[in-house]
């Protein structure tokens, strides 16, 4: 990444060649209430009061990493992206550019990009995966999710769809069939994808190993820095109970570890270290 610059939100050397960029792909407005499920509001009102909104929702970034080892580079999420309809983006406060866009003004080009992981296929991480056009966004890369979250995607239980775009996916369903990952997968050394399951059946977390420094990105389970109790699980998880035990494993190896975690959607400070308090965690912004 040697022409990174300033409109990355945050970056870091891990050592050994390796190197990551925090880039946001525009933000969105999600439900406050569904996004904290069924922690009561009295805990958590004082934690959003300065990013409520009139209808009662939380901007949501958008975060999407950049990573290079010497052996290539691969992206993490993409965003929304920009085939979303009017009427989608009125709704849901879709703002900012995509991440194509957002890569260019950063240094960097599509078709430098080896490999993209996705956490999961809802439409918020899954939907710059394709231009406008309907053509590749990223033409040579590996699209890399685990293939029970493509059984999943195109099934047809009403609740667990209910956050697919399903048309979009069936038009790169193939592409995703090629490289599909059962199970843990080192996509380039050093960085692996991990099933976790608990917000979606598939869902997959990203471990990036550097010499120096290991970087974690849990997808949705770990989305706001109140994602660091276990307890606190979104409306939106689909497995709820696996949510929170999944958190409780993975975030004890994180703070043991001192691992540098990056959050799905926190706009201002996304990236941190997770630390035990008591039966729980607390996560602590770092620069």
């Amino acid at each position: 990444m040697t022409t990174l610059n300033d409109a990355v939100h945050w970056s870091a050397e891990l050592g050994g060649g390796t190197r990551i960029a925090v880039i946001q792909a525009g933000h969105f407005r999600s439900d406050a209430g569904a996004l904290l499920g069924v922690v009561p509001r009295m805990l958590w009102n004082g934690l959003v009061t300065e990013e409520i909104d009139h209808d009662h929702r939380l901007l949501q970034a958008l975060n999407c990493l950049l990573i290079e080892t010497p052996s290539g580079r691969a992206l993490v999420e993409t965003g929304i992206g920009d085939r979303i309809s009017d009427k989608g983006r009125t709704m849901r406060a879709y703002q900012g550019p995509w991440i194509l866009p957002a890569l260019e003004a950063a240094g960097f080009y599509a078709d430098s990009v080896d490999a993209i992981a996705v956490s999961h296929l809802h439409y918020d991480h899954a939907g710059g995966i394709l231009k406008a056009d309907g053509t590749r966004a990223f033409p040579r890369a590996r699209l890399i999710a685990q293939r029970a979250e493509w059984e999943i995607a195109l099934g047809e239980n009403p609740r667990l769809v209910a956050s697919y775009d399903q048309p979009e996916l069936r038009l790169v369903r193939d592409l995703g069939l090629e490289s599909a990952a059962d199970g843990e997968v080192e996509i380039l050394p050093g960085v692996s994808v991990i099933p976790t399951g608990g917000h979606s059946a598939g869902h997959q977390g990203v471990l990036v190993r550097g010499r120096d420094r290991t970087v974690a990105f849990f997808g949705d389970l770990a989305m706001r820095p109140w994602s660091a109790n276990p307890k606190w699980v979104t409306a939106f998880d689909d497995f709820p109970l696996d949510s929170v035990a999944v958190k409780a494993e993975l975030f004890a190896r994180a703070a043991d570890e001192k691992w540098t975690i990056v959050l799905s959607h926190e706009p201002l400070h996304p990236v941190g270290r997770l630390v035990r308090d008591r039966d729980r965690f607390t996560f602590e912004t770092i620069a």
